[in-house]
This record gives structure tokens, sequence and C-alpha cells, in this order.
């Protein structure tokens, strides 16, 4: 697959031959599903938290006598149908993560730059590299490339000024190759890749 590669001031910088193992393939919802399912698990702090009635600092001594007085047979006051009792089985304190195997992962890694592919939202930059930090020049080069809701990804060390003229424009991530993963491809319109990223990614899936 060949694919042309711009500029950030939007002139034609030649082309690029892509592999068709990594921007090809036919992209699956079920695979993407799981791997975007799995990022967020891992992402949710389970912090969330319930007092059982073990829990709740309340006598615990019996209401009132068992027999004799016409009402129901209570014990603590702490018990969950009093108000001011511990809630039963409430949220505790946990870890959302579970398993996906590394295959599965690398496949919907895969899966996510083919649908980008696919749906001609991915844009090829020669180079991610500005003279100064200005967020106004950045913003006038991404409205060239018509990009307004964007994931842009670097090679392994990402350009100082571009990483700073980025950080105030909304909807537009940068993420060095390290951190590129399905769910910011997939949350992001258009998918930018340095041409250092995609030879990295090659390497990697090699």
């Amino acid at each position: 697959m060949d694919l042309k590669i711009t500029t950030l001031g939007g002139k034609d910088a030649g082309k690029v031959k892509l592999s068709e193992e990594i921007f090809g393939l036919d992209p699956r919802e079920d695979i993407l599903q799981r791997v975007v399912r799995w990022q967020l698990a891992k992402k949710q702090q389970g912090t969330h938290k319930a007092k059982g009635r073990a829990e709740i600092a309340r006598t615990g001594a019996k209401m009132y006598k068992q027999k004799g007085t016409g009402r129901a047979r209570h014990h603590s006051a702490r018990a969950p149908q009093f108000r001011g009792g511990g809630k039963a089985h409430g949220p505790v304190v946990r870890s959302h993560e579970h398993e996906l195997p590394k295959k599965v992962r690398a496949l919907g890694l895969k899966h996510a730059l083919s649908a980008k592919a696919k749906s001609a939202s991915l844009i090829i930059v020669d180079e991610l590299k500005l003279a100064e930090a200005k967020t106004k020049a950045l913003i006038a080069s991404l409205e060239t490339l018509g990009l307004t809701n964007a994931l842009v990804i670097g090679g392994a060390e990402l350009d100082q000024n571009f990483k700073l003229a980025a950080t105030n424009i909304p909807n537009i991530d940068v993420l060095p190759i390290q951190g590129i993963n399905v769910y910011d491809i997939l949350r992001r319109g258009t998918l930018v890749l340095s041409k250092a990223a995609v030879e990295a990614l090659e390497e990697r899936f090699k």
C-alpha cells in the first residue's frame, strides 16, 4: 500500500510503502472492542467504597426484646434495612483489570491502524518539528492539513517545540511511538504518523 507523505505545511514530500500486514487488514470490531475494554478497565481507579454492617460505628446491642412487642424480630441497628445501617453487597475497593493475551493486543493495534487507513483517515507527515513553540503557527499548519480532531504520533523522541505548541489545542493529542494505543487511535477522527513512527511500527511488528 502506497501513501503520499506530506509536510506540516501541506506540501508533497514523496511516498511511503506501508506494510499490508499492519495497515491493510480488514478491521474486526470484536477485536477492537476487546482491546478498548481491556484498556479502560486498566484505567478505572476502582476506589468506590460503601461501608458494610461490620464497618458502621453504631451500637451492636439488640434493639428491643425478642418477644412481646408485636414487632419484627430485629437485632442490630447496623443491619442494611435501617437508616444509617451498612450497605448490603456494596462496592468495595478493587482492581478492575483483567488479562488479555499479548497477541490479541498486538492484533488490536494492527486492526486500529488498518481501520484508519481503510477510512482514509491516515496522514503521513515527513517530520513533526517546529522552529518555535508557537501554538498559533501549529494551528495554521493543522488547518492546512484539514485537521481539527486528530491523534499525532511522533518518533521515540518528540520535538519539544511541537509538543509544547500542541498542548493547548483542543481535540489534538500528541504521543511518542511508545504511547500508541487502540483507544486513543479510535477516539480521534484522524491519525497522523511521522515517517519515524511508521518505521518504528514496521520494526515492532517485524
